[in-house]
């Protein structure tokens, strides 16, 4: 028997920070939020189906009928959106279906594929090595996040799409006010508009004055664009799209986990003494912080049963990645951090066909990152409790703004 309870439905549960920012639920919030597919009532006065198990969520994530077009009727929104010209969407594929989302999606996939990405761990390891240079120089102590953990993905993904570097303050300023979800539909617009004149400016001068460089959106331009397969409005989303994802999301994991390790100082050590285990811790900590804890958001364009639940064409649904990666069915001691753990079933990075693009780029860029930072900081401490520390509650990706350390 399905619960239909209609509640209303916060951006997130707040988080605890007497608790730490890993206590995801007390246990009056997993009654609200845990359990079967529920109904709920969404700010916007709107409702839509909760889903949280590990099992559901894969289902409805694969499922054909389920679409991540926002314009679709039914698709959830927690905030208004301002108008949309026609080429706001072109290129963003995560917000395309079928045909055309693979399309444009097939034009990237070599480029991540974990060979691809294992050629360029040479530039990984190059970078993380001058951002813990940085990091010495600044303190102690110093701001993990500013000095190391923003930097680092920010100087990688710059580097393989072809965008200096020194531009990041106002790509990072405008990315951060699209990812969080108290920024006004007006403000909201405009950071859109600013970031794709900024990429299409980009695009016109490497194409203006091409010099053979083999940075991706300078490949292509040649490969796709010039040859007609591409326009430039489709380029400027795609680009827009990794540029957003290939910074924030990285970086935040990499103060979460800095602040999760030095918590229990073994975790640390275990980097530094045994690095052929840090692939597999890198999968534990992907599980267990799930950093995209507003969920992701679908709308039904047939009818279909998800977990027991009848979910009809034009209603949406919400899937907690979050807390299907601590679903005790899955995960034993879901709620525990265990570096040991083999946590490969986790869906961090979604799954099905919208599953994210640039998950080798992640798992490589944390696994050299923590290992460098354990190698040369082994005595690395947070010198704030978890209340002092501030995090990004608002924010589509949970992190923290800061993150002091000493050595």
């Amino acid at each position: 028997m399905t619960r239909a309870v209609e509640a209303e439905l916060p951006l997130w549960p707040p988080v605890n920070l007497a608790r730490g920012p890993f206590a995801l639920l007390d246990e009056s919030e997993r009654d609200r939020y845990v359990g079967p597919v529920t109904r709920v009532r969404l700010p916007t006065g709107d409702t839509a189906w909760l889903v949280t198990r590990h099992a559901d969520v894969r289902q409805l994530l694969r499922h054909p009928g389920f679409s991540s077009d926002l314009t679709r009727p039914g698709f959830p929104l927690l905030r208004p959106l301002p108008p949309q010209a026609p080429e706001d969407v072109k290129g963003s594929f995560i917000r395309m279906d079928g045909a055309e989302h693979a399309r444009l999606r097939r034009m990237l996939t070599a480029e991540f594929m974990i060979k691809n990405v294992r050629r360029i761990e040479p530039l990984i390891r190059q970078t993380v090595d001058q951002s813990l240079t940085d990091l010495a120089a600044a303190g102690p102590p110093a701001d993990l996040v500013s000095t190391f953990a923003l930097p680092l993905p920010s100087m990688v993904i710059c580097h393989l799409l072809g965008v200096p570097y020194a531009d990041h303050d106002f790509f990072q300023s405008r990315s951060r006010a699209l990812l969080d979800q108290q920024t006004s539909p007006e403000v909201l617009r405009t950071a859109v508009q600013e970031l794709r004149d900024y990429v299409r400016a980009l695009i016109g001068a490497k194409r203006a004055h091409p010099d053979g460089s083999e940075d991706l959106l300078s490949r292509l331009i040649a490969e796709r664009v010039e040859p007609g397969e591409l326009d430039v409005d489709e380029l400027v989303g795609m680009a827009l799209l990794l540029l957003i994802a290939g910074h924030e999301t990285t970086a935040n994991m990499i103060g979460l986990s800095v602040l999760l390790l030095t918590r229990h100082p073994g975790q640390f050590t275990l980097l530094r003494d045994e690095p052929d285990r840090a692939a597999g811790v890198v999968e534990e900590l992907l599980r267990y912080l799930s950093i995209v804890r507003t969920g992701l958001f679908r709308a039904a364009t047939e009818d279909a049963e998800i977990g027991g639940q009848l979910i009809r064409a034009g209603e949406g649904a919400i899937v907690l990645i979050s807390l299907a990666n601590r679903d005790a069915a899955v995960f034993d001691g879901g709620d525990d951090f265990d570096p040991y753990r083999q946590a490969h079933q986790h869906v961090a990075f979604g799954f099905g066909v919208h599953q994210c693009i640039g998950q080798p780029l992640a798992r490589a860029e944390l696994r050299v990152a923590l290992v460098e930072l354990a190698r040369r900081f082994p005595d690395l401490r947070v010198t704030a409790a978890p209340q002092e520390l501030r995090t990004r509650d608002n924010s589509i990706v949970f992190g923290l703004d800061a993150l002091p350390v000493t050595w």
